[in-house]
């Protein structure tokens, strides 16, 4: 059996509760020069590790605030601060749970979470200049919840994560870095602009081993989404669309129907 292959890797990267200890295995790591053993089985992790802050409550607790002040803006920066943070656990989780997928399923989402990991790090960069520390704010655990629904079935978790709740970040990118660069904040409006060119590619990752997994099981893609989003609660994507960009992340002219863009 291998003992440090990347699976290996994944799991202790995330079962890190320090952030910093955590991006630090994604960053020295060589992914290309380490092995990756995809039968085998790894304890999956109920919950991923994370400091003791943010408090985790429900998402109408979570602080809103406009832009137009400091305080509003490291409000929204912390919050995808958080959404980052967790991205970074779940292409972690997707690595490590899953066995007997291909190799390049395993090394493309280890990308993903090394991404991701600059995502935060660039936010967390930039809370500082707002006088604000990741941790300093409320946050929820909608994301985490996700991964635990769809645990045992990685046909399941390339659906309705990648596919629905990241993809809904390609809709809303653009929107919030508009506000943050009208309230002055181009830093910030930088960050989005890397998130969302990073993030087209996320969805792009999604859905091709989406699309391999129903090859797979000989189901068709566009019937067995909604068949899984309603198995696990999960409500289909709803416009406004960033057709552009889901275009670009890999989803079809067909999907894009079947979640409403252009009716009527």
């Amino acid at each position: 059996m291998i003992e440090a292959d990347l699976r290996a890797h994944a799991r202790r990267a995330l079962c890190c509760a320090d952030p910093a200890t955590k991006i630090a295995v994604l960053r020295t790591v060589d992914a290309a020069a380490t092995p990756v053993d995809p039968a085998r089985r790894l304890d999956g992790v109920d919950a991923p590790g994370r400091p003791a802050r943010p408090l985790l409550v429900p998402p109408a607790r979570v602080p809103r605030r406009g832009v137009g002040s400091p305080a509003g803006r490291a409000a929204l920066i912390h919050a995808i601060a958080h959404i980052e943070f967790n991205a970074i656990n779940l292409a972690l989780d997707a690595v490590a749970r899953f066995s007997g997928l291909p190799t390049a399923y395993y090394r493309d989402w280890w990308q993903v979470a090394v991404e991701e990991a600059l995502h935060f790090s660039l936010l967390c960069e930039h809370l500082a200049t707002l006088d604000c520390r990741y941790g300093d704010l409320p946050a929820h655990d909608g994301l985490w919840e996700a991964a635990r629904k769809t645990a045992g079935d990685p046909l399941a978790r390339m659906a309705l994560v990648p596919r629905v709740l990241e993809a809904r970040g390609l809709d809303v990118t653009p929107g919030m870095r508009a506000r943050l660069a009208a309230a002055g904040d181009e830093a910030a409006a930088a960050i989005l602009d890397v998130i969302l060119r990073d993030e087209v590619g996320h969805v792009a990752v999604g859905n091709r081993w989406y699309r391999h997994l129903c090859a797979l099981a000989g189901r068709d893609p566009v019937s067995t989404f909604n068949e899984l989003c309603a198995q696990h609660g999960q409500h289909p994507p709803r416009p406004p669309f960033n057709v552009e960009a889901r275009l670009a992340g890999g989803f079809t002219l067909e999907e894009l129907a079947a979640f409403g863009v252009g009716a009527g």
